[in-house]
């Protein structure tokens, strides 16, 4: 209950006070990158239920690209890198945790392939609300850029990241406290580390 009044509190006053700056990133996209505004996907969310994810664009339109993203890859445009590096891409999904969709601390919401490889115990992932950060978030938050350096991101993504962030949210699900929630958003928001689960994230 704690987390569900927390989450929708704050994301109303988010939304209340960065409206300008969704604004002014609403117009440079519409100036920079022809098309529409905000990147709407279908996720996974609580429940293994399909829900529209909302973000600010980042890469130009028609493209055919993998569901992973590497640093410095041509679909993603000068203006979209900027906004994928200082997370302002993000913020839109401040409307997804206002209607209760998404959470501001959980795991990031998947894209059906993903989450349907979830076996057995790893499962309990599922009941949790997709977070805009996280434990897996803050410990791959430079995830384009360490995907660019191996020679099959897809691959090293697959056998590597992904199992290693599903072994961090499954440990969310079974130890959750709200003071490391509180914890987690502040090293998001001040790009700092914590100790986490006895390691660095």
């Amino acid at each position: 209950m704690l987390k569900w009044l927390f989450d929708r509190l704050m994301a109303f006053f988010g939304l209340l006070f960065l409206w300008p700056v969704l604004l002014v990133v609403a117009i440079l996209i519409k100036i920079n990158m022809p098309g529409p505004v905000f990147f709407i996907q279908q996720r996974v969310g609580k429940g293994g239920k399909l829900f529209a994810c909302h973000k600010f664009r980042s890469m130009s339109l028609g493209h055919n690209g993998s569901s992973i993203s590497v640093a410095g890859e041509s679909r993603i445009t000068p203006l979209g890198a900027k906004l994928r590096r200082y997370k302002l891409d993000e913020l839109p999904e401040l409307w997804d945790v206002l209607i209760g969709k998404m959470s501001f601390v959980g795991p990031r919401p998947d894209v059906p392939g993903y989450a349907d490889k979830l076996q057995g115990e790893d499962r309990i992932i599922l009941t949790l609300r997709p977070g805009i950060t996280g434990p897996a978030t803050l410990k791959y938050r430079n995830e384009e850029e360490l995907l660019a350096q191996v020679k099959n991101p897809q691959q090293y993504n697959d056998e590597v990241i992904y199992p290693d962030k599903v072994r961090l949210n499954r440990y969310y699900a079974e130890h959750y406290s709200f003071i490391e929630d509180i914890k987690m958003i502040f090293c998001t928001v001040l790009g700092k580390h914590m100790q986490y689960n006895n390691e660095i994230i």
